[in-house]
């Protein structure tokens, strides 16, 4: 066996894992690059292997940075089975034509105003491509060992990340490798903890927090006393999030909040992505798949007015009122909430929060390292708003918890890859297991190709 990095190494994006073994061919995960223009670009490179040759493709989750890429693979040529989890694969029928609809419409802002060195700019794809990819979803069952080609065998199990989240045990008759897709937390409000695994040959493991450990304060009380204080300077709140995982924590917390009064039971919450609202009806249809009950889900699906058209988006703008606007996308690259901060960030009145991660060279991580302004659509918007940071939002497991399910092995991996951070939280968290733990760690480069003896 065989594998090769193609992305998520020395970044949080672009996770793909292509496994050889004897003639056969698969990808964990199939995502798009994000963030730095260099890395954005490698969206359009060529993969190291023909699509055609892939024989079949392994989902950890439906979050664009590891599913985002697979429209393109089968636009150029892959005809194999894209397995993934039941709850993956209605949120990818939501997420990957959404992605499709926003490249269009980007490529054409992009024309008519004149804002690409391209002429004409062209999406990476089309709705329509992404729609047409989705015929080749095989879901399956957790903890349900089946074939994906040759002598490969895969199973998932719930890594407690986001709805439908798995860690991926791929084997052939002599090895297997873990992958821990991306890892949840312990005390996730929503979801589950990861699931216990035991051992394997190998392990790819993720770092997205390999170098920080969460703040122990209430994210919710956290969030709502940023709420407030906003409030009583007569300004809006705008969050971009993740429109799957983060939205729908939100507004379970929004939910409480208004309840328990910490936060004006009239408050007008929009939740700007129909995308998010889509998202957050699943989590009725999956309800072994998380921790809410019936009542909590029902309540969630109601904490916030869905603003579905265009025109309806536009309208927020106009308003000069206290607010709350949660829009996609979580990390400012895309989306309705780029409107709004065109329309918001000048007002030192206003906060644009963060609830989460925010990947290098994205406008999130630019805003909160401080910039006067941001360039949106071709110019610059001042940023008087004041800028806030929930990081403990996260649904990514921090260095601790990390370790925790890693101390859970009952033996050692041969050997373990640490992919899926920024440079030094990868490198951070090699250090902390080989030390603690005393296993045999490493970190990738991109397209490194190693050996699984």
């Amino acid at each position: 066996m065989h594998m090769q990095f193609l992305g998520a190494t020395g970044t949080v994006t672009g996770s793909k894992y292509l496994v050889t073994s004897g003639r056969s061919n698969i990808l964990v995960d199939c995502g798009l690059f994000q963030g730095y223009k260099q890395l954005r670009l490698r969206n359009w490179s060529h993969l190291p292997v023909p699509p055609a040759s892939i024989d079949a493709v392994v989902l950890t989750h439906a979050h664009l940075d590891h599913s985002g890429y697979i429209p393109l693979l089968v636009k150029s040529g892959f005809r194999g089975k894209i397995y993934c989890s039941e709850a993956t694969y209605e949120l990818c029928r939501i997420l990957l034509p959404d992605s499709g609809h926003l490249l269009e419409e980007e490529a054409g802002y992009a024309n008519r105003h004149g804002h690409s060195r391209h002429s004409p700019a062209l999406p990476l794809y089309t709705q329509e491509e992404a729609e047409d990819a989705l015929a080749y979803f095989a879901p399956v069952k957790f903890g349900k060992r089946f074939a994906v080609a040759g002598a490969l065998h895969a199973e998932l199990a719930r890594s407690g990340h986001i709805l439908g989240a798995s860690m991926v045990t791929l084997r052939d008759d002599k090895t297997s490798v873990v992958f821990s897709g991306d890892l949840g937390r312990m005390n996730d409000p929503l979801m589950a903890p990861p699931a216990h695994v035991e051992g394997a040959n190998y392990l790819v493991v993720e770092s997205t927090y390999g170098n920080r450990r969460h703040d122990p304060a209430d994210p919710m009380t956290l969030l709502g006393k940023t709420i407030q204080e906003t409030v009583a300077r007569g300004g809006v709140v705008v969050i971009p999030s993740f429109a799957v995982g983060r939205a729908q924590t939100l507004l379970h917390y929004v939910d409480r909040l208004k309840k328990s009064g910490a936060i004006p039971p009239l408050l007008p919450v929009y939740l700007n992505s129909p995308m998010a609202a889509d998202v957050t009806a699943l989590y009725r249809a999956y309800r072994h798949d998380h921790r809410l009950d019936e009542e909590q889900c029902s309540a969630m699906c109601h904490a916030a007015k869905i603003v579905n058209t265009v025109d309806e988006s536009k309208a927020l703008n106009m308003k000069r009122m206290p607010m709350v606007i949660i829009a996609a996308s979580g990390m400012a690259t895309g989306g309705r909430v780029l409107h709004h901060l065109k329309a918001f960030a000048s007002d030192p009145r206003n906060t644009i929060l963060f609830a989460g991660f925010q990947a290098g060279g994205t406008r999130g991580a630019a805003m909160l390292g401080g910039a006067d302004a941001i360039k949106i659509h071709g110019e610059y918007v001042p940023l008087r708003a004041q800028v806030v940071q929930i990081e403990n939002l996260s649904a990514h497991a921090d260095a601790d918890e990390i370790l925790a399910w890693l101390s859970g092995f009952r033996q050692p991996p041969k050997r373990t890859f640490i992919t899926h951070g920024e440079p030094e939280a990868a490198d951070s968290l090699r250090r902390r297991v080989e030390e603690t733990l005393k296993w045999d760690c490493s970190v990738p480069d991109y397209l490194e190709r190693v050996e699984l003896p």
